[in-house]
Parts: C-alpha cells; structure tokens; sequence
C-alpha cells in the first residue's frame, strides 16, 4: 500500500492542511507514538501547534480511518496508520517499547472466540506482553544489588 497522505485525506472529504500533513508525516516515520511526541514532532516541524490542534486532528484521523490507536495497558495511547491489515502488537514490559506482528494465525480476524455470541467477527486486537532484546540484554548484564 503506498502511502499517500494528500489522497488519505481527501478520500475521508477532510480538508489537505499543513499541520494534518506534518501529523501523517511524524505517525508515518515514528510509528507507536503518543500523542504527546506527536504534538513536540509536529512543533519542531511546524514552529508551532497548539496541543489542542493535534489532539483534534489525531481525533479526525483515527474516526476516519486513516490512524489506528492502540492502548496498552498502563501506557498512553499511541498511534500507527491505520492498513487495515488486522496485525498485532508486542510491547515491552521495561521500556514500553511498541512492535508490530503479523497475524498470529490463518486470516483475518486471525483468532477464533470460543463464544461468538452471534457477533460477525471481523477483527482481533492482540497485544503480547514480554521483555524486549534490549532490555533483556541490559538485565543480563545488571549485577544484582544487596
């Protein structure tokens, strides 16, 4: 899928503007962040942007289906493009760390429920919690304290 924010936009009828850009810029290149990294990033692009403004327009994206945010437990919300391609997260337990994977098993939604309650499911979200390499590295190498 290419990317390319002009026609995301006006596909969703939102209007083409500097600071909805320079938030698909930053969401494209550093994907996983909060909002708060976002609204410094889009700053440092910009010169300037409200916390407001990109708030809003984090919203916007996100109900038209151009972000996804995800949310996991005890970490603020981050954002990612939304590609429709029902894949899964890993987050680290030490640094909070966000990856992606592929779906876990077969197609989308990628995993069955035991109980459908007559739903049509049509997607998973999963987050597998662990210790990334690096952090895994550093505990390895961290003497123990008395």
């Amino acid at each position: 899928m290419t990317f390319a924010p002009t026609e995301l936009l006006r596909e969703a009828n939102l209007r083409v503007t500097g600071p909805r850009l320079a938030v698909l810029a930053e969401v494209e290149a550093h994907p996983h962040s909060t909002a708060e990294a976002i609204v410094e990033a889009v700053r440092d692009r910009l010169g300037t942007a409200t916390i407001q403004s990109v708030y809003h327009i984090l919203n916007a994206l996100t109900d038209a289906h151009i972000l996804r945010r995800i949310e996991p437990e005890g970490s603020p919300g981050r954002f990612e493009l939304f590609r429709d391609d029902n894949h899964h997260h890993l987050v680290c337990r030490s640094c909070g760390e966000v990856s992606d994977v592929a779906c876990t098993v077969g197609h989308a939604p990628c995993l069955t429920a035991s109980d459908d309650h007559g739903y049509v499911i049509d997607a998973a979200e999963v987050i597998f919690w662990g210790t990334c390499p690096s952090c895994a590295t550093q505990a390895t190498q961290t003497p123990p304290t008395s």
